[in-house]
């Protein structure tokens, strides 16, 4: 690829986005005035553009920005509007709880149905809330921790657990534990605390298990923010037997696959994790987390807990499980992320991808194109990655910044930072065609 091309590109894009966004510019240089780099949380600034597009309303697979430019949203808030954005039957219980109160620190009788519906989905018998996956995924390894006396916890390379500070350890090009580049003020070197190995590595999921070291491999069951990176042939069952063998936990992060079906990649797979963990789409939108987990589990930590000190002992929060979670997971669950959905969604991910592939093809590109239930990414290599450390060889930022600008300003939003797309339960083939059309007229930009 001509890199000097793509640059000029890029320039023309950026003034492109600043002619037709002067609103969200303006407030964008108010926002400056009163939020850290202008904006909520500081990696909005990585958005492609110079500045962030500012919303005005949403509503299903779709939305309006406040300069009245028109979006088809293939983000969906990086899987916590996979419902489509104020989704009815949501809506609606969200509505009617707020009047009825909000949090309360104690139950209402929907958690009851809550916790039945995520037994029949998941498999696990025994749940709790939280607000954020980052949170169920904290509270699940300090069980694990706690049971087994055992200090470290083992992940995959580039694997994503929100802000899980284990989690933030990589492999260097020679396999050598770091702390994540730009790992912002560690509590600690995550050497300390954690192992890091590459997907699909059996054989150094076995070595690194064998010391008796590690109170639980935390990992998805694909690997998602870093591409999706399927796990091959027998990982799962190598996985489940060697944690197993060396009294190690299994905690299975479905906080993104569960796009793969109602009971995520579990279900769908017929894992047997002893913890599991998700948030984002759960609730609607509605902050909402939860993690389950096995009867052993709960009889071993029920064993080392002290009542009288439960609540001061790092795991769970004030506002964890409150009335409106759980009254927008309950709808959610029961009227939203059905099986019905999840047919349709991944019926149009499929077209999506299929249309992709054609373009890729007909330009004879060295891409390739990954799909999970109703998710999809197309990566700039020409060969599926098997682990992380081959996913993040393959990143090209400014290809991915000009994908993102040249759909953005032509109504497509995509997932940042990676061209990932999501289906709502209000995406159509419409939209699913135009993305085609214009990820082929954004490939003629760029050879010729």
């Amino acid at each position: 690829m001509n890199r000097t091309h793509l640059e000029a590109l890029l320039r023309s894009e950026e003034e492109l986005f600043h002619r037709t966004h002067p609103k969200s510019y303006e407030l964008y240089q108010r926002a400056r005035q009163s939020l850290h780099g202008g904006v909520p949380m500081l990696w909005m600034i990585r958005w492609a553009g110079s500045f962030p597009v500012f919303v005005r309303e949403a509503k299903g697979a779709h939305f309006t920005d406040v300069d009245g430019n028109h979006y088809i949203d293939f983000c969906l808030g990086d899987t916590g509007a996979m419902t489509g954005h104020a989704p009815e039957a949501t809506l609606q219980a969200i509505i009617a709880q707020a009047a009825k109160g909000i949090t309360l620190m104690l139950p209402y009788e929907d958690v009851i149905w809550v916790g039945e519906e995520l037994q029949r989905r998941f498999g696990l018998p025994l749940w709790q809330f939280a607000l954020t996956a980052t949170d169920a995924n904290r509270f699940a390894l300090r069980m694990a921790r706690l049971i087994t006396g055992r200090p470290k916890v083992l992940v995959f390379n580039y694997c994503y657990h929100g802000t899980v500070d284990e989690t933030f350890i990589v492999l260097d090009e020679e396999g050598t534990p770091i702390p994540r580049p730009n790992n912002m003020g560690p509590q600690i070197d995550p050497r300390y605390t954690t192992k890091v190995i590459e997907f699909n590595d059996v054989a150094a999921l076995e070595i690194s298990l064998s010391a008796g070291d590690v109170a639980a491999v935390l990992a998805e069951p694909v690997m998602t923010n870093i591409g999706i990176i399927h796990p091959e042939p027998g990982f799962h069952e190598a996985l489940r037997h060697l944690t197993r063998k060396y009294g190690t936990y299994l905690i299975i992060d479905e906080t993104h696959t569960i796009c793969a079906g109602p009971g995520g990649y579990t279900a769908a797979h017929g894992l047997e994790p002893d913890f599991l963990t998700i948030g984002k789409p759960i609730a609607g939108g509605v902050p909402a987390a939860v993690y389950g987990f096995t009867h052993d589990v709960a009889e071993r930590f029920q064993a080392k807990l002290v009542r009288d000190d439960s609540d001061v002992g790092g795991i769970g929060g004030t506002l964890a499980g409150n009335a409106l979670s759980i009254a927008a997971m309950k709808a959610t669950l029961e009227h939203v992320l059905t099986p019905a959905f999840y047919e349709r969604a991944i019926a149009l991910q499929e077209r999506f991808t299929a249309g992709v592939e054609a373009v890729i093809a007909e330009f004879g590109l060295p891409w390739i194109v990954k799909r999970l239930g109703n998710r999809s990414e197309y990566w700039f290599r020409p060969v599926p990655p098997r682990n992380g450390g081959e996913a993040a060889a393959a990143i090209d930022h400014e290809l991915d910044r000009y994908m993102h600008l040249y759909m953005l300003n032509r109504g497509i939003l995509m997932t940042p930072f990676h061209n990932m797309a999501l289906i709502a339960p209000e995406t159509t083939e419409a939209d699913v065609d135009y993305h085609t059309q214009t990820f082929r007229e954004a490939v003629k930009t760029l050879v010729g």
